[in-house]
């Protein structure tokens, strides 16, 4: 057997070993692509590194390349082919290890040409170089022609290493990083794609990137506002599962949910919202995550006079009712006019609220007795409910005035002639001087001092009083449902 075979294998073998294997290996700690700024500044997304490790885990060998049968490898597909490989690989990683990547350019162009499926190093650092062209470059044409360029080369990594997914988004942020709006729509379909790919795995700057896009898209009208917080409301989901399952990471992963909500708002209108949410809310009208969000920010686009608003917050309270969703169904009650059914979830938020919710529930109280007096003329349980909220708050005097007025407006009920009719006002005026005693707001205390004033005009004069058998200062007990001791006073 002739010898020459033999010959040309240690000879290849040679360069091979002292090219240290091209530097290729899963060993090679310069090996790792480059962070960009998607945005150039103010809105930057979150950059994330892309280390080949993770990506080129096996050891770069040679076959036995002098075999007369040779096939193809990932070193050529010739045996020529894998010796200029080697060679190309050889000179280019050198260069490239010392961050001459003008030096290495060529060289590694000539490795792209003859192998490239020999690493994904190889795609790697040729993006790495072409970035690093680009921004030394000043003529259009030729920053655009290395673009092209950078654009192919992920595709083609794509084609012989995989990995669609992780890949579009990295194409996504570098074609943002260079031409922001006159790609916006492949830069858009990239990101886009990528997300679909890569699920909750998707990288923060590519999300961002993404709502970013959709957001120029949707002031452009290419997308509507419905097919925008579709994109914005799936970032939201991805950044908050990686929040949840990469905590050290967390203060980034808000960041970019801060970047997100600030382009959604634009697109935050009532009208919206209600047409992106009808659907979902029909298919799933108990789901309990989707009813917080729907109710959560219909309430923050103040939207809370929609149907959807009012039947998604129903379904939240049926099935997880708490004191603060019951309160709320109180209020919208109160603005379709259905004062009985408000007055029920106002009375359900109380039995739900804590005792230390103090200001919840006196807030409660005093709108039930409100309703209680005003609408449904319930005056005895107004008045329950009133003293109930002064119970919580001593030192307020809006209870007191709100019995007061009760007392007042229906002083001429309780009453059968032109003294009992009257009779009612002292009561009244007791509550006034009362809220005015305990409060200390002067607003307050201005508001109780006019209704004592306006109000003591309305009592008997002294001859009815004389008339009807009683003096100045006695007691007089006041009938009907008011059934209040108090004093006589003549206007």
């Amino acid at each position: 057997m002739s010898s020459q075979p033999f010959i040309k294998l240690f000879t290849l073998l040679l360069i091979i070993t002292l090219a240290g294997c091209f530097t290729l290996n899963k060993t090679d700690s310069s090996a790792v692509e480059a962070t960009n700024n998607p945005s150039g500044g103010s809105q930057g997304a979150i950059g994330v590194s892309d280390n080949p490790n993770q990506n080129d885990n096996q050891q770069d060998t040679v076959e036995d390349l002098d075999d007369p049968d040779y096939e193809p490898s990932k070193y050529g597909e010739t045996y020529e082919d894998s010796v200029q490989c080697v060679r190309s690989l050889s000179l280019y990683s050198e260069y490239y290890r010392q961050e001459n990547y003008n030096l290495a350019y060529d060289s590694w162009q000539n490795a792209m040409e003859f192998c490239p499926r020999a690493s994904q190093n190889l795609y790697i650092h040729g993006a790495r170089m072409l970035k690093h062209r680009m921004d030394e470059v000043t003529e259009p044409e030729k920053e655009e022609a290395l673009l092209d360029s950078l654009m192919w080369l992920y595709d083609k990594r794509i084609e012989h290493f995989g990995r669609e997914g992780y890949v579009l988004g990295r194409k996504a942020v570098d074609l943002y990083t260079y031409k922001p709006d006159e790609k916006a729509s492949d830069i858009f379909d990239y990101s886009e794609r990528s997300i679909e790919l890569e699920e909750e795995e998707s990288r923060p700057d590519v999300i961002v990137i993404n709502m970013q896009t959709a957001a120029r898209l949707g002031q452009a009208g290419v997308l509507d506002d419905v097919e925008v917080f579709e994109v914005f409301d799936r970032a939201l989901n991805l950044l908050e599962y990686r929040k949840e399952h990469d905590p050290e990471r967390a203060a980034r992963y808000e960041r970019a949910m801060d970047q997100i909500e600030a382009m959604f708002r634009p697109f935050h209108t009532c009208e919206t919202l209600v047409e992106a949410f009808t659907p979902r809310f029909e298919d799933n009208p108990e789901d309990v995550e989707l009813l917080e969000q729907i109710t959560s920010m219909l309430d923050e686009a103040d939207c809370i006079e929609s149907d959807l608003y009012y039947e998604a917050t129903h379904n939240l309270h049926k099935i997880k009712p708490t004191a603060s969703s019951a309160y709320l169904m109180g209020q919208l009650e109160v603005e379709d006019d259905e004062y009985t059914e408000a007055v029920d979830y106002y009375e359900e938020a109380v039995e739900l609220y804590d005792e230390e919710d103090i200001d919840e529930l006196y807030r409660t109280y005093m709108l039930k007795a409100n309703i209680q007096f005003r609408e449904l003329e319930r005056y005895s349980e107004a008045r329950n409910s009133a003293q109930e909220a002064s119970e919580l708050k001593p030192d307020d005097g809006r209870p007191h005035i709100l019995i007061g007025e009760m007392y007042a407006e229906t002083a001429e009920q309780c009453g059968d002639c032109d003294f009992t009719e009257r009779v009612a006002y002292w009561a009244a005026v007791d509550k006034f001087e009362k809220a005015k005693d305990v409060e200390t707001d002067p607003d307050i205390k201005n508001r109780a001092e006019e209704l004592i004033s306006a109000y003591s005009r309305y009592f008997p004069d002294s001859e009815t009083i004389f008339f009807h058998g009683y003096d100045l200062g006695d007691s007089y007990r006041v009938q009907c449902w008011i059934n209040e001791t108090t004093t006589v006073r003549a206007r």
